[in-house]
């Protein structure tokens, strides 16, 4: 635990006490300020807490702020190899391969990147909300490979999730879908929910339930009964390319949950052993959250969906 003192600057005056807060001191994230003034952990020079992150600031005033030590993450530290497609003092974009669940759960208590990225990043980890942890933004499902990006700082990780949230994040996915897709290109958008069915299961579901989720797809080429496409992800919800294109009546191939393999491909996949969505995250680009620059990084398809194309391509 630590204490340290900020004094709100001129160009602060009238701003809320959180966000004067943060312009005083710029290593500390916004969100995690707003968490030490709820729960008291910042005072006055009289020794009195500060609880209203609404509080009009007035320049020139001091502040203590008792800093908490961040809390360990459980999970431990693995040497797992990582292809890293960009990484500086602040993010890390790792390019996951298929089968690497993004973060321990039940059934997946460590081999994970997480684990990875706590060996990679070794002290150097995103604390945002007190926890010592890599950075997660956003995740991509265990046997879906490709571009992911996490954060090191909490800056980074609170500019990163702002971008996520305003959508403004470059993310393209490449994938093998079933049949002939007919459209050269089209948008789907739904409301995505947990299917009532099965809870492991998203499905579309009618407004206001769920969350809008929207898919712009174009069509690449056509295969042997079946597409390579490419979608846009304008939202970022759980499963989305996959539903969505189940939603087309064009599951991806190899997809154990939304579709079954069409009979023109049973034999194909199990000759390649291929069972899992023929799915890559192929493109990821965003505005660096602190240096302000722009990030667009790619990824080829990987060995596996490259010998599925290949074959298809026949």
């Amino acid at each position: 635990m630590s204490t340290i003192r900020a004094i709100i600057p001129a160009e602060a005056d009238g701003w809320r006490l959180d966000r004067a807060l943060a312009a005083a001191l710029p290593d500390h994230s916004r969100e995690r300020l707003k968490k030490l003034i709820a729960s008291g952990q910042v005072t006055d020079d009289n020794g009195k807490a500060v609880r209203d992150v609404k509080a009009s600031a007035t320049p020139g005033a001091a502040y203590n702020l008792v800093i908490p030590e961040a809390e360990p993450m459980a999970a431990a530290a693995q040497d797992i190899p990582l292809a890293v497609a960009y990484e500086d003092e602040h993010l890390i974009v790792v390019d996951k391969p298929a089968g690497l669940v993004v973060h321990p759960a039940a059934g997946n208590p460590d081999g994970t990147l997480v684990n990875a990225l706590l060996h990679h990043c070794a002290g150097s980890l995103s604390g945002i909300g007190g926890v010592s942890r890599p950075g997660i933004v956003h995740r991509i499902d265990k046997d879906t490979s490709g571009l992911i990006v996490a954060a090191k700082t909490d800056k980074a990780h609170e500019g990163l999730a702002r971008q996520f949230a305003a959508h403004s994040i470059d993310r393209v996915y490449k994938a093998i879908a079933s049949g002939i897709v007919m459209q050269s290109e089209g948008t789907v958008e739904t409301h995505l929910a947990r299917s009532s069915q099965n809870r492991q299961k998203m499905a579309v579901v009618d407004a206001p339930r769920g969350k809008r989720a929207v898919t712009h797809f174009r069509r690449i080429e056509a295969l042997n009964e079946a597409t390579l496409v490419e979608c846009r992800l304008e939202t970022g919800r759980t499963h989305q390319v996959r539903v969505h294109m189940a939603h087309l009546g064009h599951a991806l191939v190899g997809d154990p949950v939304y579709g079954r393999p069409r009979k023109a491909h049973r034999k194909l996949l199990d000759t390649l052993g291929f069972h899992r969505q023929a799915l890559h995250a192929a493109r990821l680009g965003f505005t660096h959250p602190v240096t302000r620059k722009t990030i667009a990084l790619e990824s080829d398809l990987p060995g596996d969906i490259q010998e599925l194309y290949r074959v298809l391509s026949v």
